[in-house]
């Protein structure tokens, strides 16, 4: 029985899977980032784990000590290095033995999309990253922040969308669909509310915005060619992302390279297909696929691959039962 958990700022998800490819236990709690204002510290990590270790055993009708082998993505994994000995002990604490891993949530979407394979998986959601393994070596590129990174994430892709909008509102750049969709959206009396809104009623909450991206592919849709810009140079920073993450791998000059994306960004058509035809661009060799399996049986498929047995051809198949939703990954998406 193999455990896999991704966690993430909003929800954290749990799935027992079995060595015949079975889904025997499914559970959900609340978010596991602990880096945000209204979290209450590092705590909450160790608390929502045992919540929903509790939950999916009883889904299962086992005990934690039947679990043979658990992989725990956790959000902020890696970046607080103070901070990681409270992380990997959380998982001790909750399941009374040491047969589990923990790592940054990234994993769990590579494992997922690709099945744990060699390959690059790009993340986009709420914030974006990469994350690829070759020969047992893994490497991640980008997700430095929305302050001044995640590029091509639904953050960055609504933040441009305010700018367009506040220039279209000025008269510094011509007004096109996008400025009516944020006031239609927002309720704007004023086009200057937006500033209220944003900054004081949203404290810049990084979910708040980034759920606007899903206006800027509206306005785009109708089309407004700012907006339609900004989807397409996303699906570019992404592919970027990608071919930084290929040559941190070392694969070698005209190798497949197998790909796959996760994340809301990735149901705007505009964003896939510049991010699509960015690849055929920068390197020959990517093979991009749909992705398999949901983050979290990524991250069960990953928990027995460290444990020495990986699941055989005909438990994988049976996995791929299970349809995966068309937004993967956590976080808001365009």
């Amino acid at each position: 029985m193999f455990l896999g958990v991704d966690g993430g700022g909003t929800k954290t998800a749990f799935c027992l899977v079995d060595r015949d490819g079975r889904t025997v236990g499914q559970a959900r709690t609340a978010g596991s980032y602990y880096f945000s204002e209204a979290s209450d510290g590092i705590g909450l990590v160790e608390r929502a784990l045992r919540q929903g270790v509790d939950a999916v055993c009883a889904d299962a009708g086992i005990e934690p000590s039947d679990i043979a082998y658990a992989f725990f993505g956790l959000p902020g994994y890696g970046e607080a290095p103070g901070d990681i000995p409270v992380l990997d002990a959380a998982p001790r604490a909750v399941l009374g033995h040491d047969r589990y891993a923990c790592d940054n949530d990234m994993v769990c979407g590579w494992a997922g999309s690709l099945g744990a394979v060699d390959g690059i998986n790009v993340l986009s959601g709420t914030g974006s990253m990469t994350y690829g393994e070759r020969s047992g070596r893994g490497a991640r590129v980008g997700g430095w922040g929305e302050l001044f990174s995640d590029e091509g994430s639904a953050y960055w892709i609504a933040v441009r969308g305010l700018n367009a909008f506040s220039r279209m509102s000025d008269g510094r750049m011509p007004e096109g669909p996008l400025a009516d969709v944020f006031r239609r959206h927002l309720s704007l009396a004023s086009d200057l509310n937006v500033i209220d809104i944003v900054f004081n009623q949203w404290h810049g909450g990084r979910g708040e915005i980034a759920a606007l991206s899903r206006r800027v592919v509206e306005a785009a849709d109708l089309g407004d060619e700012c907006a339609a810009a900004i989807l397409a140079e996303a699906g570019r920073e992404l592919a970027l992302l990608v071919d930084a993450t290929r040559e941190r791998l070392g694969f070698e000059p005209g190798e497949p390279v197998p790909v796959s994306y996760s994340g809301g960004t990735f149901t705007a058509g505009a964003v896939l297909d510049a991010f699509t035809r960015e690849m055929k661009n920068l390197y020959t060799g990517y093979d991009l696929r749909r992705p398999l399996y949901e983050p979290v049986i990524g991250a069960a498929l990953y928990a027995a691959k460290l444990a020495g047995t990986p699941l055989d051809r005909a438990a994988l198949d049976r996995l791929r039962s299970i349809p995966v939703p068309t937004t993967t990954g956590e976080g808001e998406g365009a």
